[in-house]
């Protein structure tokens, strides 16, 4: 009797369970075919499945009534489709997902500090992919930058190269640069780091636009670009070969090579990649001196990881990078034998681990990680400068320079999901960097130490489906210890302080097609040496040094934002549009100003003062458009305008010079108002490729510096526009070997500008508009790969 009440109770209830729970079986295809393996998803109940090789899925134990599934897969649109779950009843579904062209539900990281859908993230994200280098033929990510809303590359120097990747009006060290979300990137890597990292290592670039302090520390006022170096995730190897002639002069040759392994259950992988690169230095106005430096370049790195367990995963990359530049006259004499030599050779190691440990439920993720950076350099700065007195002679034997450089980041970081739609993250990260940087020749040294505590938190709310917020805040405890010293003039700084830094963005769906996302950030950066005062250019023959000012204090940001995205489909076309504005204010900001006075040495000095605020407000406009996988178009421009509060004095003459008159400004010099680019990436055959791209960039002002002494006047320069056009063909002799042909031209009407400086006694930092003139270029790829 009893068994037989047990075997009742066991069918009443079961048949109790069917009746409370329904099943959906469907299938997801896209044009007509299956699609394999994508995820079925009900988010508010955490329930799902994953469709077969066959585009089937079955997803059982639903509870009655209206659901919405999300399907989803990496390279179609996620498609969202409520329908109503009867009890005990079979309900079935056809899923049509169309190909996602444009890329806008890749996973990026730098929006959260956690991998989240760039769709549903709070924040804008761009990313700079693969494709738009190899469309534009970049071979250094410095080349391809300038294919992002926001941004723009800029070469100052005519003797060393430096570049500097400007976003939303604002110079370079007012943003923060990542290699695989760690910041070790430091100031002088930023004078010439940009060139010296190739494309083929880079597996995407993720720009956040706006504050970003409360995330990554200080130093991210205008925003953050995350490099991020390719993963092992496919058995795979490809050589590549470039060949370019600059300007019908130069010779630029270049070799890269890639290649991965996976394990069959993918619990380790390792990729490999390196590039060697040399470039013949190039002079435009056949003056002797160079307006491109020779540049040799070899780097070489790797990626792996370890899945100890199901939970667990070990990372870990390595890269290393030696670069030889040399520009000036005379590259073929010792640099003390030459009017002017800027020579730098680098040795660079990059080097990062991260332990990722998940829980039980897959629910919380603890990160243990540490990156490192290492430069040594040697330099020359100097030269004869047009005469060979024996004060001249002496001075230039003298001029080399040795700098060291370290960067040191580690930390923890625990992130949890709650309620299965709110996230929750926190950690502390301890950020260390230090330089030491002398010239002899020129009584030249800067010792400085920055050792930085952070502890940061954010809360991921989402109280209903259509409204997302982030609600976050770091507090930084920031030291700084430094001597700089120029001639006679000697500056220190030791600065403890604390900044708390706090951000706020939201993202609302207004409609399934119309997304609005806006924000609040603050941002700081700490009296310190950056990139610029790292560098030394030459005016008159004579080197220009950058020191910083008595008491310079903390600089404070205040960034608001504001964005529009729309998603539509119109047929079988993809259209994606945003619009999205700006306004950043500063509170003492950094400005470079000439002390228009030639030291005992011969030198000329700048210093690093603090003005009186200054305001950034502008915005970026983005269409893309893909119709097909074959065809995609985006064009971009950017309107803007930096001021000074007050006008800002850019020379102050000494008292002794009444010939000489300040020269002030209210607006930031090198900042055009307006900027963008656009990109058409055509395969009217699976073999055959065309790729037009271009960037504009408008009027700004140029200083020009006209006198040893260090008086200058600013310029308004022309308005530029640089395109390029790429022809590619693609042979696929086996499964296993395909051979790309590429050939093409960049900047193919020659904008470049006319009116360099010549001799000598030039002002090597008066060069703007596009990085090179006209130039053709020729490539072979061969691998396994599509």
């Amino acid at each position: 009797m009893r068994k037989l009440f047990i075997v009742l109770f066991l069918l009443i209830s079961t048949s109790l369970y069917s009746q409370e729970s329904g099943t959906l079986t469907g299938k997801v295809i896209s044009r007509g075919a299956p699609v394999s393996f994508a995820n079925i998803y009900i988010e508010i109940l955490s329930i799902g499945t994953n469709a077969n090789i066959d585009g089937e899925f079955i997803l059982e134990n639903i509870p009655p009534g209206k659901h919405t599934f999300q399907v989803r897969l990496l390279g179609y649109q996620t498609q969202k489709i409520t329908r109503t779950i009867q009890s005990g009843k079979n309900d079935f579904l056809e899923v049509n997902l169309p190909e996602d062209n444009l890329d806008l539900g890749e996973t990026v990281v730098s929006a959260t500090r956690y991998n989240l859908d760039r769709s549903e993230a709070p924040v804008v994200v761009n990313v700079l992919s693969n494709k738009i280098f190899k469309a534009t033929q970049s071979i250094s990510i410095s080349e391809g930058l300038n294919y992002q809303p926001g941004l723009r590359m800029e070469t100052n120097c005519q003797n060393c190269g430096f570049t500097q990747v400007r976003m939303n009006g604002l110079d370079g060290a007012y943003s923060q640069i990542l290699v695989n979300s760690r910041a070790v990137f430091s100031a002088l890597n930023s004078v010439y780091g940009l060139d010296q990292i190739p494309t083929n290592m880079v597996e995407r670039i993720e720009v956040v636009r706006s504050g970003g302090s409360a995330l990554f520390g200080s130093n991210a006022i205008a925003g953050t670009i995350n490099i991020i170096t390719k993963d092992p995730v496919e058995n795979l190897w490809e050589i590549g070969s470039n060949f370019a002639v600059i300007g019908g002069e130069a010779a630029d040759n270049s070799v890269n090579f890639n290649g991965s392994f996976v394990s069959e259950d993918l619990s380790n992988g390792v990729t490999f990649y390196g590039m060697t690169r040399r470039r013949e230095g190039y002079d435009h106005n056949d003056d002797g001196f160079t307006e491109l430096p020779l540049l040799e370049n070899f780097v070489i790195g790797t990626k792996f990881y370890v899945k100890p367990s199901d939970r667990s995963k070990l990372t870990v990359d390595l890269n290393a990078v030696k670069e030889y530049r040399r520009g000036g006259n005379a590259l073929d004499l010792p640099p003390p034998f030459t009017d002017i030599t800027e020579e730098l050779d680098h040795k660079t190691f990059i080097a990062g681990a991260t332990y990722d440990l998940f829980s039980k439920n897959k629910l919380s993720k603890t990160s243990v990680y540490i990156s490192s950076q290492n430069t040594s350099r040697k330099s020359f700065y100097g030269g004869l400068g047009g005469g060979r007195t024996k004060q001249d002679s002496t001075t230039a034997a003298n001029a080399y320079g040795d700098t060291d450089d370290i960067a040191l980041v580690g930390g923890v970081q625990f992130s949890r999901s709650l309620n299965n739609n709110d996230m929750v993250v926190m950690g502390i990260e301890n950020q260390f960097s230090k330089v030491d940087d002398e010239i002899k020749g020129y009584d030249r040294k800067i010792n400085q130490q920055v050792n930085s505590v952070g502890l940061y938190g954010q809360y991921e709310w989402k109280p209903v489906t259509n409204f997302t917020a982030l609600i976050g805040g770091r507090y930084d405890y920031v030291s700084v210890e430094g001597n700089y010293g120029i001639s006679t003039i000697q500056r220190t700084s030791e600065l403890s302080t604390g900044v708390f830094s706090p951000r706020f963005t939201m993202m609302v769906d207004i409609t399934p097609s119309v997304q609005f996302r806006g924000g609040y950030a603050r941002g700081f950066r700490a009296p310190q040496a950056f990139n610029e005062d790292l560098h030394v250019s030459s005016v008159g023959g004579e080197p220009q040094f950058v020191i910083l000012s008595e008491d310079l204090e903390t600089e404070f940001s205040n960034a608001y934002s504001g964005s529009f995205n729309i998603t539509r489909n119109f047929g079988n076309t993809q259209v994606n549009l945003l619009l999205e504005g700006f306004y950043t204010a500063l509170k003492n900001p950094f400005t470079i100003v000439s002390a228009g006075s030639i030291l005992t040495n011969g030198s000329i000095l700048s210093e690093v003062q603090n003005g009186s605020g200054a305001r950034v407000a502008g915005g970026n406009f983005q269409l893309s458009a893909s119709p097909s996988r074959q065809f995609t178009f985006v064009t971009s421009a950017t309107f803007q305008r930096s001021q000074y509060v007050e006008p800002q004095t850019l020379f102050s003459p000494e008292e002794s010079d009444e010939d000489e008159q300040e020269v002030v400004t209210s607006d930031f010099v090198r900042s055009p108002n307006s900027y963008g680019y656009f990109t058409s990436i055509w395969s009217p055959s699976e073999k055959f490729g065309i790729d037009l791209t271009g960037t504009y960039t408008g009027s700004m002002i140029v200083p020009l510096v006209v006198s040893e002494s260090g008086f200058m006047e600013l310029r308004d320069s022309p308005s530029f526009f640089d395109l390029n056009l790429k022809f590619s063909y693609h042979l696929h002799l086996s499964k296993s070997l395909n051979i790309t042909l590429s050939t093409g031209v960049q900047n193919m009407f020659n904008s470049y500008q006319n009116d360099f400086q010549v001799g000598a006694t030039r002002d090597s930092d008066y060069i703007y508009g596009p990085a090179k003139p006209r130039t053709f270029f020729v490539g072979l790829t061969l691998g396994n790969g599509k």
